[in-house]
């Protein structure tokens, strides 16, 4: 029997089963492999920035500003020029200077249409439809029909040719919203020659496009592609010095203070000793960062990546607990616990359930803190223990599910995985962490579930499942997307695959089309972090590979991105 979570009803405890000696699960989890590497920079003073860097920075800023905002009227350099800004992540120092030029080209292409000779170079076409939609404005994808022959088709006389404008294309089509046949069409043209040509390509040129093909920039995460695209860039002829130099020192300079919080989290991970006392769950405090990190990497949103990092690192013992440890009984004591903030309600079970249990009430007294600061928090407090419950109450779902041998229709799991991907619970953290996001609109919008957060979530889930389900039906597992799927269709594993991932795709195409419509009434920084969480799914579930639970995959991302400064 399968019912959707919020289907529970909740329990007094003397209705609630007693928990048995039932044989607990048990998975093979590699232990950390960063011990304290992180903890000796979480009260460190040797990570301030010095007076010189200060300087230098700021010297450099106001160099790239002058670029924007000179009077030349080449729309192609100012095009590739905010392109390089974003592609290097440092356009949150030139925001506003982003955002006026952008305006302005979109005024003149709304007012003037494209000159004849920008209509016949595809780059130009493709990089304009591709800064502008991700800049929130509409612009027809019917602009490409002129790159057609006469039979419909894209020419391969003019594409082909153009090596630059043919990747440009595959770029842009990333960009594609429900109904857009003609990008439909040139995602798996411009795919298949690339694929095609790469090995009669420059090695450097080759790199660039083999790492968009695995997974383009539009669906990657700008701060961890940043640092590879800096190496690209200063081998192109159009490269500019004081720029590269600039994203350089940004870069190493924001390292440091990323070093820091990650420092913090671990020193609060080693005194909590989690390891020692929920000794079945994942010790992977240093990879949970890499989530906060993707969501918004801006100085500014320091204290919700602590948060964000110290919540989710909690939400992954609890997913353990439930996906490893507990029994069905334990769970639903545990889940009753959570439902009414009360840990009387596990007093019975072992001391692991406690340990998981209070570190979420320790966090919540600093969200209840935080919050109090930015003004009344009562909404949003009540706003966090929704969501709270209704990821127990997922996960015990699963957990039935799990126990009573029973595998639910593809459409079933996919509901209750909006929740138990824990994204909803990962973005209210952040969004109440931060004054301007966490307003009474926003947060009733987001609790019902908007067509953006479904797509986000349902993307991080069913793309784990791709990677992970091997390895976890190798143990009593619930039932994954796709063994679900392969029941509900009939089909083969491989058939699930390759329909779980024209899933992905399709819920892609709703982030970009829900982005479109509100961009209008909400701020475009809360609606970047549901478009980075898919990003940071598409990455850390890559190859059928589970990165976050298979550490030593991340590990070498992490050097780069918090360990080993660029030399400048």
């Amino acid at each position: 029997m399968s019912f959707p979570a919020s289907a529970i009803p909740a329990m007094s405890s003397s209705q609630l089963a007693q928990p048995s000696n039932s044989k607990r699960r048990y998975a093979k989890f590699t232990p950390t492999i960063w011990h304290d590497t992180f903890s000796k920079y979480a009260d460190s003073e040797s990570l301030e920035v010095n007076d010189t860097m200060k300087q230098e920075v700021q010297m450099h800023r106001k160099k790239v500003k002058m670029y924007l905002f000179s009077g030349d009227n080449n729309i192609l350099q100012k095009l590739s020029l905010i392109d390089s800004i974003q592609r290097l992540s440092v356009c949150y120092h030139f925001k506003t200077e982003v955002d006026e030029a952008l305006a302005q080209i979109h005024n003149d292409f709304t007012k003037n249409g494209l000159k004849a000779e920008e209509c016949r170079d595809i780059h130009f076409v493709s990089l304009l439809f591709r800064l502008l939609r991700q800049k929130g404005y509409w612009i027809s994808s019917d602009v490409f029909n002129k790159f057609k022959d006469e039979k419909g088709e894209f020419d391969e006389i003019i594409i082909v040719q153009d090596i630059q404008g043919l990747w440009s294309l595959y770029e842009a089509a990333q960009l594609r919203v429900h109904g857009e046949d003609i990008l439909e069409e040139a995602h798996e043209f411009t795919y298949n020659k690339l694929k095609s040509i790469t090995n009669q390509l420059n090695p450097s040129l080759a790199d660039q496009i083999n790492q968009s093909i695995g997974q383009p920039l539009y669906k990657a995460v700008p701060r961890m592609r940043a640092k590879s695209y800096m190496s690209f860039y200063k081998e192109a002829p159009s490269h500019d010095d004081v720029l590269l130099s600039f994203a350089k020192l940004d870069f190493n300079m924001l390292q440091k203070w990323y070093r820091k919080e990650v420092g913090i989290n671990t020193k609060w991970w080693r005194e909590s000793d989690f390891a020692t006392k929920v000794p079945y769950a994942r010790d992977r405090v240093v990879e949970v960062f890499t989530w906060p990190y993707a969501m918004n990497s801006e100085p500014k949103y320091s204290t919700a990546r602590l948060m964000t990092t110290k919540v989710t690192a909690c939400l992954s013992l609890l997913d353990d607990t439930y996906d490893i440890y507990g029994t069905v009984e334990e769970l639903e004591l545990l889940t009753e616990a959570i439902q009414r903030w009360d840990i009387s309600y596990i007093a019975s079970l072992p001391e692991c359930f406690k340990v998981v249990f209070n570190a979420i009430l320790e966090i919540w007294d600093e969200m209840e803190s935080l919050t109090a600061e930015n003004g009344d928090s009562s909404y949003v407090l009540q706003h966090l223990k929704q969501i709270f419950s209704k990821l127990a109450r997922a996960y015990l779902v699963e957990e039935k599910w799990c126990h009573e041998g029973h595998i639910p229709t593809y459409d079933e799991y996919k509901v209750n995985g909006v929740q138990t991907s824990a994204f909803p619970v990962m973005l209210s953290v952040f969004i109440a962490s931060v004054k301007e996001f966490a307003t009474k609109e926003i947060l009733d919008w987001f609790s019902n579930i908007p067509v953006i957060l479904e797509a986000t979530s349902l993307i991080c889930r069913i793309i784990n499942d791709l990677a992970s389900h091997k390895f976890e039906q190798q143990r009593e597992h619930v039932a994954s997307a796709v063994e679900c799927c392969m029941k509900q269709y009939g089909l083969s594993q491989e058939e699930a695959y390759e329909f779980i991932n024209k899933d992905i795709n399709y819920y892609w195409k709703n982030i970009n089309e829900e982005y479109l419509k509100l961009i209008k009434d909400m701020p475009e920084p809360l609606l970047d972090l549901f478009v980075n969480l898919a990003r940071i799914s598409e990455f850390m579930y890559a190859n059928f590979e589970d990165r976050y639970t298979n550490c030593q995959l991340l590990k070498d991302h992490i050097l780069a991105l918090l360990l080993d400064p660029i030399v400048v």
